[in-house]
């Protein structure tokens, strides 16, 4: 009989422990995400093992175990194997690229580009940033951002030693040295932040993209880099060799090829086109800019010319420009917008209006014309001798004259 008692106590434990497993919380599952280009599963860690499946970037896998340097993992079709851990980043990091993309869905487009070839997107602009989507060669993109960042010197470059101070020569200044140029900044490089056409967003380097600038203008360039061309009106002309015979105008924004700029282009060239040359010709240019895109296009009535095409953007009135710590991303700190109409191949700036409740500007007054008034004396001599007030009068007009 004890021993009866002994067995069912035994057994009742174990059903309380088993039931109490069953009811506690099952841990949540772990993903993470493939970043290599391609790789595969092998089945086990060994220096020669077998081929179980191949997983591609942005695939997701499921963790099962974790050893030293590899990850056992389970797809989404069941295939298990192991997956090298630098070839995959983690959910934390996957979750940053999601936030990225919801954080930038309603950005405006500067421009779109072309990708030379195979690139990663980045989090964050930098190279040694983490890195997620691998985009195909000639990808179409929408850039949304520009940022500057410190580009990476490698280990083994040596700093550039300071020139010589040269003495001078000249009696002025007797043998002083003269002033060593002011030293360049750090190497700086720029980035974007594009979208590709399944919304991924991410850092992209500026270097690896062909900005789409129509070939009927970008040979206009002049040396420069036109980031943006963006269409203002169109003119028929049956005999030019567009098809249907409507040609687009242009306002286009271009920067000098260097990274690092505190803007993010420097002149404005707005191309119309001849009728009568059939060829496009600068109706606009403004150079000397500190301007911030994006560059707005649309159209605007006046009151006396009717509706017309418009165009904006911002400039920097001073130097003052923030940097963002966290992208590099140059913000100005005080900008003014201006705005400019196209009228026919003449473009004309627009003045904003003055606030309300302000009265308008008075008329400018019209200077009234000066006239010399004889003293009282020689108005009365006049009248009794006008034959000496004439020639008093004549020998005044010869000494002033000479």
């Amino acid at each position: 009989m004890p021993s009866r008692r002994i067995l069912s106590a035994s057994f009742l434990v174990l059903l309380v422990l088993s039931g109490c497993g069953r009811l506690r919380p099952k841990p949540p599952k772990e993903y993470v995400y493939v970043s290599a280009k391609q790789t595969f599963l092998r089945d086990r860690i060994a220096a020669i093992s077998n081929h179980v499946a191949d997983v591609s970037n942005g695939q997701r896998l499921e963790v099962l175990e974790r050893s030293r340097r590899f990850l056992k993992v389970k797809t989404d079709k069941g295939k298990i194997g192991w997956i090298e851990e630098h070839g995959v980043i983690d959910q934390n990091m996957y979750q940053q690229f999601v936030d990225l993309q919801k954080q930038h869905v309603n950005d405006p487009v500067i421009a779109t580009a072309t990708l030379r070839d195979d690139l990663y997107l980045h989090v964050k602009p930098g190279r040694q940033e983490e890195r997620f989507y691998l985009l195909p060669e000639n990808d179409k993109l929408q850039m949304l951002v520009r940022a500057s960042v410190l580009k990476p010197v490698p280990p083994q470059a040596l700093p550039v030693p300071a020139p010589k101070p040269v003495l001078k020569t000249d009696a002025k200044s007797k043998g002083k040295a003269a002033e060593p140029p002011a030293p360049e900044g750090p190497p700086m490089e720029d980035w974007w932040l594009v979208r590709d056409a399944q919304g991924r967003v991410g850092w992209t380097l500026s270097r690896r993209l062909d900005i789409d600038v129509p070939d009927a203008i970008a040979g206009y360039s002049e040396g420069q880099r036109m980031i943006g061309a963006y269409q203002l009106a169109t003119v028929s002309d049956p005999e030019s060799t567009v098809p249907g015979g409507q040609v687009p105008e242009y306002v286009t924004v271009l920067v000098p090829y260097k990274d690092g700029l505190p803007y993010d282009f420097d002149q404005v060239r707005v191309f119309t086109w001849n009728t009568k040359k059939h060829r496009y010709e600068t109706a606009f240019r403004q150079r000397n800019l500190q301007g911030y895109l994006p560059v707005h296009v649309g159209t605007q009535n006046f009151d006396k010319i009717g509706t017309v095409p418009v165009f904006s953007f911002r400039v920097a009135t001073d130097d003052t420009v923030a940097i963002d710590p966290a992208t590099g991303a140059a913000h100005p700190a005080h900008t003014d917008e201006l705005t400019y109409r196209l009228e026919g191949v003449v473009v004309r700036k627009v003045e904003p209006p003055p606030p309300p409740g302000t009265a308008p500007p008075p008329p400018p007054q019209q200077a009234v014309p000066k006239t010399s008034v004889a003293p009282v004396k020689e108005r009365k001599h006049a009248r009794r001798h006008p034959a000496r007030a004439a020639h008093a009068a004549h020998s005044r007009v010869r000494h002033k004259h000479h």
